[in-house]
């Protein structure tokens, strides 16, 4: 239990922790890339370190020592058979994307999470598989973990994407890598392109067309090093802090600005929040900045169609944020939230009407009408990192307590959050 008091002001400057997507993948990469492969500023989250945990029990050599890993590696060929279940812990990242890469290998091999990966559906990265020649099974016919695979002989294809989602774009494209020919993948809109990125870095050649990816099969990665950014997803929950607590003045350091995960920071402008990018810089095609943010007045606002998959993450804050809004604010096209760690729909709306907000859930979104003064209550994470940051937040604006019950779960995106919120509480 973590009990969160109203804060008087939110003041100071902070260094974002890394980004959970690109840690992810700095890891997978370097583990199938040949030679050394040095990681900095990596998210040490339980998320993460499952990432590393599934690559070692493939005989990848790989040293973390908090936010610094050493990745050595002889190649893609040179993963081995798992002797044992890949438990990928809570994270749908790894699990995903370790479906993609294992399809193209010429052995078996078992993927299994928690609880809440055994309820998030996995047909929609078996689906292109199996059409590339991959064996994938798994409850309800591949649907639900755990799911078994026994890979290699793959052929690329070209997959029209239901949903624009990175993890199911990834999973293809590291198919496609060991697949025979050529692998394209259109979205209905551009997801994170975080892969695209990376692999660019590792020396591979990825061909882009508005919502196409193309990649060509039996390309090899080469070793690199990687510095990984702060993650915007993590930053936004101070930045909702720094615009709804009175009198507040909040600097984020070396946060990632990255155009396909930056909604965030549309949404705060459209609504009317005093938010200053500073320092704008490219690290590891990866953009960069500084974030000011300052208490805002603010607006209520639309939020939906091709903005979603920007900001899918961030949605529980900006439900918080839209609370203290003036007027209504709608969220749309976000069906995607029923399949996050919990259905962030039911989840945010739930905790936040015990808070005292004028909040609706709707079959894709959520409707809020603001300002509305909020009031402790007992509430909780569900075991998902992004609803606890959000209650959080929420307590420092609530008149009485607000008491949170498993607040380990943020642990997974952003050990130090509470540390953080401390700091800027005192000021310092």
């Amino acid at each position: 239990m973590e009990t969160i008091m109203k804060a008087k002001s939110l003041q100071g400057s902070i260094t974002i922790p890394g980004d959970k997507s690109i840690s992810h993948r700095a890891v997978m990469f370097g583990s199938i890339a040949e030679g050394t492969t040095h990681i900095s500023n990596f998210l040490p989250g339980a998320d993460c370190l499952s990432t590393i945990d599934c690559f070692k029990q493939m005989g990848v050599k790989i040293e973390q020592d908090g936010a610094s890993v050493i990745v050595e590696s002889t190649g893609i060929d040179g993963l081995q058979e798992p002797s044992q279940l890949l438990d990928v812990g809570n994270s749908g990242t790894t699990f995903r994307l370790m479906m993609g890469l294992l399809a193209g290998r010429a052995y078996h091999s078992v993927l299994a999470g928690d609880e809440s990966i055994a309820k998030r559906p996995m047909n929609r990265v078996s689906i292109p598989l199996l059409k590339m020649g991959a064996a994938i099974d798994g409850r309800n016919n591949g649907t639900y973990a755990p799911i078994s695979i026994r890979g290699g002989n793959l052929a690329g294809i070209t997959y029209t994407s239901p949903v624009a989602s990175a993890q199911v774009k990834s999973a293809i494209l590291l198919a496609g890598l060991q697949a025979k020919g050529v692998t394209t993948v259109h979205e209905p809109h551009l997801s994170r392109n975080h892969t695209e990125n990376m692999l660019e870095s590792f020396g591979v050649k990825v061909n882009r067309n508005g919502c196409s990816i193309s990649i060509e099969g039996g390309q090899k990665l080469v070793s690199t090093n990687v510095e990984v950014p702060g993650d915007i997803s993590s930053a936004a929950f101070f930045l909702v802090a720094g615009a709804i607590v009175p009198e507040s003045t909040i600097t984020l350091l070396n946060v990632g600005i990255n155009q396909t995960r930056s909604g965030i920071l549309d949404v705060l402008e459209q609504m009317g929040a005093s938010l200053s990018i500073l320092n704008r810089r490219i690290v590891n095609q990866e953009e960069v900045a500084d974030l000011t943010i300052k208490t805002s007045e603010l607006s209520g606002s639309t939020i939906e169609g091709e903005m979603i998959p920007r900001l899918i993450d961030e949605l529980p804050i900006i439900a918080l944020l839209a609370t203290q809004a003036n007027g209504r604010t709608v969220i749309k096209d976000a069906e995607e939230l029923k399949v996050k760690e919990t259905n962030r729909i039911d989840a945010v709306v739930d905790a936040l009407q015990k808070l005292g907000a004028s909040i609706t859930a709707t079959s894709d979104g959520m409707v809020i009408e603001g300002p509305t003064p909020l009031h402790g209550a007992a509430v909780s994470s569900l075991g998902d990192h992004r609803i606890g940051m959000m209650l959080a937040i929420a307590g420092c604006i609530t008149d009485g307590q607000v008491d949170l019950a498993m607040p380990e779960a943020i642990r997974v995106s952003y050990p130090d959050f509470f540390e953080h919120l401390k700091q800027l509480r005192a000021g310092s």
